[in-house]
């Protein structure tokens, strides 16, 4: 059987929701996928399929022979990129088709005589839709370098380990859905453009419209300060680093919310985990008093995506055919993930890498954070909790002192670091106390009268809350085996380079 038809369709699970009966399009033409998984129910014990149908997609491969052809095409819904064997009984037939031609071919579904394939399609004729001159064409059957592909950005999708990586974000984001759906959480969608930088760091891109023309004027905003006229909106705005605080004003209405949308960061780092323009997956809950229920979110959420059946699906198209090997993911689904403080993690890097590798108050650095999953994960992720303030946003909970002691400060907050990654995702408890939260912005530097929507939330109706966000790409990344996440987005920018 063919392997990525191995989890077509999903173990079906009581839903705390009704949801409305799934019908398939009959306006649609049937695809690759769709072509393969009906062949394998309803051809005949003879081997033919009497209906004729027809495959469209794009050539991977010819091969001519002198009384037969052979063409593999694929429409990239098949889930290991390899597509459909179709076979010309005259050869002539195939004479124009080269890599990339994209067709639409009548004919019908046949069991397959030969190996690495359980169905073939006999082709009775072939309509050639798009040509492609197989001398200029950048994506050839040989293997491409990963700068190539990204000087031709607009064709690596065509790549089958691009369009792999397309088809493991589309089943990642269903299972995330999955989980936080089944565990009553609502969707929503949080600004892209923003009053306020987030995280504090300052790492932001501003907005402004390209014409002087549409710019505001202080006498068409009232109250508008003298600044005014230079800013579209009346004052600055940005491209959000995170969508948290807008979470924060959802959760406080609807009690638990996610999302999944695209952040920005304006730093320089050029290092094969950072990125401008990335995606986050977050969640926020209310009514939640420990540290502990928010990490078990995190894990659960995590865990269930890694035992999603689409997701494992697109995660076996990676592995030879005969492969009986487990999934690399499978190791992650043991034990539970491990939890320990940053004081803790402190006092073991220095046992372990030498007593000046950190002091308590620095920042753990990615060298470090892979040493902790190695160390205290022996191949599971870790979580490493309670933070000093001062490495830490304002909005995080702040934690008693041990004996009081001010220079000992932390928040109750955590990050989740994972072999070779280091940090997959971050979370907290945010601070619901008024007084607690004002002090806090001011000490990290913040205009109070930006975060006033913010902080007013503290004084009516707050609650105890918390949350976390995943980096996508990162996530990607990790399950996937891609060791740089310009490979896990579709389309990469950074500081210098922007693909398409």
């Amino acid at each position: 059987m063919h392997r990525s038809l191995r989890y077509l369709r999903p173990t079906a699970s009581r839903r705390l929701f009704s949801s409305s009966k799934c019908v398939r399009s009959d306006t649609l033409p049937k695809t690759v996928r769709q072509l393969l998984a009906e062949g394998l129910r309803d051809v005949q014990e003879d081997g033919s399929r009497p209906d004729e149908t027809v495959v469209r997609g794009w050539v991977k491969s010819v091969r001519r022979q002198k009384k037969i052809a052979f063409a593999q095409v694929s429409d990239g819904t098949d889930l290991d990129a390899r597509g459909l064997q179709v076979v010309f009984e005259r050869p002539e037939l195939a004479e124009n088709l080269n890599i990339g031609t994209s067709v639409a071919i009548p004919g019908s579904l046949v069991k397959s005589p030969g190996s690495g394939q359980s169905l073939e399609f006999q082709a009775r004729n072939v309509n050639i839709v798009g040509a492609c001159d197989p001398e200029e064409y950048p994506i050839q059957k040989k293997s491409h370098t990963t700068e190539y592909l990204r000087e031709n950005a607009h064709f690596r999708a065509r790549t089958s380990d691009i369009s792999r990586m397309l088809r493991l974000r589309h089943a990642a984001k269903r299972a995330f859905d999955d989980y936080y759906e089944l565990n009553g959480f609502i969707n929503v969608h949080a600004p892209i453009i923003t009053l306020n930088d987030c995280e504090g760091g300052g790492d932001v891109f501003r907005v402004l419209p390209d014409s002087q023309k549409t710019l505001s004027t202080p006498e068409e905003v009232p109250n508008s300060g003298e600044n005014s006229s230079s800013d579209f909106f009346g004052s600055p705005a940005y491209l959000t680093v995170s969508s948290q605080l807008h979470l924060e004003v959802f959760a406080s209405a609807l009690s638990r919310v996610y999302t999944l949308q695209p952040a920005f960061r304006a730093e320089g780092s050029q290092t094969n985990r950072h990125l401008s323009e990335f995606w986050m997956l977050e969640a926020e809950m209310a009514f939640m008093k420990d540290l502990d229920q928010v990490m078990d979110v995190a894990e659960a959420s995590i865990r269930h995506t890694l035992q999603d059946s689409r997701l494992r699906d697109a995660l076996y198209a990676n592995l030879p055919r005969s492969s009986t090997e487990p999934l690399p993911v499978e190791k992650y689904l043991g034990n539970k993930w491990p939890r320990v403080t940053y004081t803790q993690a402190v006092e073991d890097i220095q046992s372990g890498l030498g007593p000046d590798s950190i002091q308590w108050g620095n920042s753990i650095s990615a060298e470090q954070e892979r040493w902790i999953a190695r160390h205290y994960g022996h191949g599971l992720p870790v979580f490493v909790t309670d933070y000093p303030t001062s490495l830490k946003p304002f909005y995080m909970r702040r934690n008693s002192s041990p004996n009081d002691d001010p220079t000992r400060s932390t928040v109750a907050c955590f990050d989740l670091l994972v072999p070779e990654i280091g940090e997959l995702a971050g979370g907290s408890l945010r601070e619901e106390r008024l007084e607690q939260l004002q002090e806090a912005v001011v000490k990290h530097g913040l205009d109070p009268d930006q975060y006033k929507w913010y902080t007013e939330l503290r004084r009516f109706g707050t609650t105890p809350h918390g949350g976390f966000g995943v980096g996508f790409e990162r996530y990607i990344s990790w399950v996937g085996g891609w060791e740089n996440i310009r490979e896990c987005i579709p389309a990469p920018r950074w500081k210098g380079r922007s693909i398409l």
